[in-house]
């Protein structure tokens, strides 16, 4: 079971009951955290998440409203009695940027490890997550995440009596490793299905609609996406801007076939977002506003 929580859903500056961009996606103990703007500790606190067992932090780019709230954050998990590496995942110059903003909190338990993204795409492995970070088309440097969870084949019993596998090995090669037993090799096949869905959470911000991005989110779980703008006759300045429309996000969601999108980021001008989604649900009908707080758990699907 994945668990998804949005902390912050405002877009430039933090207003009222909205901070600013945050998510967090919690795993088999392991914590994951896209983006840490300026008021991410708090919306923590308020939504009753300990800060200790954070894992890993992605960062979409470098704009404030995006990193602003990381030196209060890494003191406050250093304050939590932190003693095992973090890992930091983001653009080309992390290190850089990371290290500029660390000049207000130079000391801390635990280390930092960075992994600066070059290409267009990355496909890691931390801490239990599949992260398929994707470049998206904004005004600097941006990545969007998709985090994936893999599930392994369903287990049979036949299987294993048909290749003569010894019970004391099925409990490690259902878990995909291969196994030497009395001279005799196993592998994982021999007793398991093919590979069953897994869980997929795919977010995005700040961006212009890319193909990039609809192949990055297809057949996701939940797409994050944003919607800086809602009022139709604001597309000139989404474009201008590099940003997307509430509509836009729609079109992309319904493109990669998603199950559930929900909206996010929203302009400090956006008032009564609510009264747009009529039209939004019109392009994608499992649209739906995000708001800080928001949570949800997304789990396996019996087949």
């Amino acid at each position: 079971m994945l668990e998804v929580c949005l902390l912050g859903t405002a877009g430039m500056m933090p207003l009222p009951h909205r901070w600013l961009t945050a998510c967090l996606a919690r795993y088999n103990g392991k914590g994951l955290l896209i983006d840490c703007g300026e008021g991410t500790q708090i919306a923590m606190k308020e939504q009753g998440f300990s800060f200790k067992p954070i894992d890993v932090i992605c960062f979409t780019h470098f704009h404030a409203d995006h990193i602003s709230g990381l030196p209060g954050f890494l003191l406050t998990m250093g304050n939590a009695e932190r003693t095992e590496p973090l890992t930091i995942i983001g653009p080309k110059g992390l290190e850089k940027v990371v290290g500029a903003l660390r000049m207000i909190a130079p000391e801390l338990p635990f280390a930092i490890r960075y992994i600066e993204l070059q290409d267009n795409t990355a496909d890691l492995e931390v801490a239990g997550y599949h992260i398929h970070a994707f470049r998206v088309n904004h005004n600097i440097l941006c990545y969007g995440y998709s985090i994936e969870i893999p599930r392994g084949g369903k287990f049979y019993v036949e299987k294993a009596m048909e290749h003569e596998v010894p019970k004391q090995c099925w409990n490690r090669l259902q878990h995909g490793q291969s196994v030497w037993d009395n001279g005799n090799f196993y592998t994982p096949d021999m007793v398991l299905g093919p590979p069953r869905k897994g869980i997929k959470l795919t977010y995005c911000t700040d961006s212009r609609p890319t193909e990039g991005i609809a192949a990055a989110a297809a057949g996701a779980d939940l797409f994050i996406c944003e919607g800086m703008y809602a009022e139709e006759e604001k597309l000139a300045k989404a474009r201008q801007y590099k940003h997307m429309t509430f509509y836009e996000a729609a079109a992309l969601a319904k493109k990669a076939g998603v199950k559930e999108l929900w909206l996010t980021h929203f302009s400090p001008s956006l008032v009564r977002a609510e009264s747009y989604m009529p039209k939004v649900q019109a392009i994608f009908e499992p649209a739906s506003l995000g708001f800080d707080g928001r949570g949800i758990e997304l789990d396996f699907k019996e087949e």
